[in-house]
This record gives structure tokens, C-alpha cells and sequence, in this order.
């Protein structure tokens, strides 16, 4: 199984693409979607998301895309926008039939470092380990979309693990 993770962001979109081994997960590629610049328009910025996210689908073809739901408590404006990022990444992956799944910051750091309320760094060096890297990926967006790849990956497989035994 490959799956597509994504950290939307208005400015900046972090991507991870993993494969699912028999017992571990391999890092496909990873990276960050960088807009024109801050001085684009929302609409301009989530067109060229768009693009470069169908690129991306078809280049590595995933079984599954999981994306970061946002946050909603510190910032509600901020929120919203990255909600409008979210959705240009669920068009992408829905527009080529792709399955879509959603996490939460706390059930995505849970599946990875075992603890909601992990921190940044924690939750990178679970990445590093699970994934089998020398270093953390960088830059922290595509850490962070990795994460999310790897928590579905551990959701899927507690569910087959679990249809197993019915």
C-alpha cells in the first residue's frame, strides 16, 4: 500500500509519500509545495497547490491519501484558510478516486510517538525511526506530512488486524 500524507498550509504544503513493507514502512519521497510567494492571492496560491498536487497523484499513483485536519483552537482564521488547503488536497485525491482519510494533530502524533501531546521534535524522531532514516526529514512540513502518512499506515493496519479476528 502506498500512501500520500499532506500538512496543508496556505503558504506552504508539506507532502510525504511512504510504502507500506511487509513489517516496516519505506520513505518514498517527501518535500514541501512552495507557493509564488505570500504576495499571490489565496486563490492563486490554492490553484497552484492544486496542480502540483495532481502531479504528485499521478507521478507516485497511492492506494490512499491522509491529511492533517487543522487546528481549530489557537487560531480560528487560521484554521479556516488551511481548512481551504485541506480541501484543495481532498479535490485532488478525490478527482482521481482515491480513498481520503482524516487525522487530527492528537490522533496523528497518538499513531506515531504513542502520546497525543507529543512535540514537534518527538514526533520527527518517531518519523526518522519508523521510517529507518539517518536524520529527520526536512523541512518540518514534510516531516509532519510524513507523520500523517505513517498514522494512517498504523490505523490501516489495526483495522485488518482487527477484521482478521471477526
Amino acid at each position: 500500500m502506498k500512501i500520500l500524507g499532506i500538512d496543508p498550509g496556505t503558504v506552504n504544503m508539506g507532502f510525504g509519500v511512504i510504502e507500506a513493507g511487509k513489517h516496516n514502512a519505506n520513505l518514498v519521497d517527501c518535500g514541501v509545495l512552495e507557493t509564488p510567494g505570500r504576495s499571490s492571492s489565496i486563490g492563486e496560491r490554492l490553484s497552484h497547490f492544486y496542480g502540483a498536487l495532481l502531479r504528485i497523484i499521478a507521478h507516485y499513483q497511492p492506494d490512499a491519501v491522509a491529511i492533517e485536519q487543522p487546528f481549530v483552537a489557537k487560531n480560528i482564521k487560521s484554521a479556516l484558510a488551511i481548512g481551504r488547503a485541506q480541501a484543495v488536497a481532498m479535490l485532488a485525491a478525490a478527482g482521481n478516486g482515491i480513498p481520503i482519510y482524516e487525522y487530527t494533530p492528537a490522533e496523528i502524533k497518538q499513531k506515531v510517538a504513542d502520546y497525543g501531546a507529543s512535540s514537534k521534535e518527538q514526533v520527527q524522531e518517531m518519523v526518522k525511526l519508523q521510517l529507518g532514516l539517518p536524520e529527520a526529514p526536512q523541512p518540518s512540513d514534510a516531516a509532519d506530512a510524513l507523520a500523517v502518512a505513517i498514522c494512517h499506515l498504523r490505523e490501516a493496519e489495526l483495522k485488518n488486524l482487527l477484521d482478521q479476528n471477526k
